[in-house]
């Protein structure tokens, strides 16, 4: 396991620290004016796969006084380095061009995509890291194989739609969850070589899955990856999950929360366990600044200053307040 000093990383292993770490989901985003200042009309993949433009955008929370730097990328840039292309459509999504249809389509992606595929992550790691020299962790991620096979063959968050491929045509399915489990954990065996200090796996319509159907097509993949691509403390991340013991018995040291879950409850139930969470996006989003610090001291002394890393429940709107967000981490940061 790696030691460090960073207040993120010690709590994420559940070390004692002297306050709870801070950050957020899509905390480099749309939402904030340098980003739109700096994306100046590219679409998002070529946006994202210039690696000074994604550096500089990866860095931009640092000035809000977070305490971990996540990485700025998509889920979908896993699915593009294994062959399959995406487009980013106003209103609908990451689009597959084409997409999945058959065992055919499955087996031309490849489950171990040449690391050349992804080498502007690997560029975007090393140059952000640089950057930073030892201030703040860097934070990887990837998406579980769940959500971005739902992209892959092109119904996203709708599961109703994705629901009746799985009937369609069963074996293309599974087909495609074992192929995408695969890349995943090379991919994020990858970068945790090139010392990433924590990764983050989202699944973020497994939520929506009934229980079964969540133990078949998450919970079996969520272990599978997060056994094998270790030496970092790993964060799972299921969007309004209702299922909190399968996520406790995920492998991961920290479970994030959404606002569904009590964290108080959680951290008496799973002492073992780092929860990550759970202050209401909404809040930041429409609530006043004072609305938000309100809102983030409850969550602090929810989290009850052990086991805990703030965070919301899920990722920062694009018409948060700049002041919201500021306020959000200072409240954090205040706590001490």
């Amino acid at each position: 396991m790696k030691k460090s000093d960073h207040l993120l990383v010690r709590a994420a292993w559940g070390d004692a620290v002297e306050r709870p770490p801070v950050w957020a989901m899509r905390q480099a985003g749309r939402w904030d004016p340098e980003f739109n200042r700096l994306r100046a009309g590219l679409t998002f993949y070529e946006f994202s796969e210039n690696v000074d433009l994604s550096a500089q955008t990866s860095l931009l929370p640092r000035r809000f006084g977070v305490d971990a730097i996540i990485l700025f990328y998509d889920i979908t840039t896993l699915p593009v380095a294994m062959g399959l292309p995406f487009e980013l459509q106003a209103g609908k999504g990451p689009v597959p061009q084409p997409a999945v249809r058959t065992l055919d389509d499955v087996q031309r992606l490849s489950a171990r995509p040449d690391v050349q595929c992804f080498g502007h992550i690997i560029e975007l790691l090393r140059r952000v890291r640089h950057e930073l020299r030892g201030e703040l962790p860097v934070i990887v991620f990837a998406g579980a194989p769940f959500t971005v096979a739902a992209y892959c063959i092109g119904t996203g968050k709708d599961i109703d739609a994705t629901r009746r491929f799985t009937q369609e045509v069963p074996a293309v399915w599974l087909a495609l969850l074992e192929r995408l489990q695969e890349a995943t954990i090379h991919f994020l065996s990858t970068l945790i070589a090139e010392r990433a200090d924590v990764y983050q796996l989202f699944d973020s319509w497994a939520g929506m899955l009934e229980r079964g159907e969540y133990e078949r097509w998450a919970q079996a993949q969520h272990q599978a990856i997060l056994s094998s691509a270790t030496g970092v403390p790993r964060i799972l991340f299921v969007k309004e999950c209702p299922y909190l013991d399968l996520m406790a018995g995920s492998g991961a040291e920290v479970i994030s929360l959404g606002t569904r879950h009590d964290l108080a409850a959680a951290r008496r139930d799973y002492p073992h366990l780092v929860f990550q969470g759970n202050v209401d996006e909404a809040i930041l989003r429409t609530g006043t600044p004072d609305q938000v610090a309100d809102a983030t001291r409850r969550c602090l002394e929810a989290g009850g200053r052990k086991h805990h890393i703030v965070n919301l429940n899920h990722g920062v709107d694009r018409t948060t307040p700049v002041e919201n967000f500021l306020r959000y981490v200072a409240t954090v940061k205040a706590s001490t």
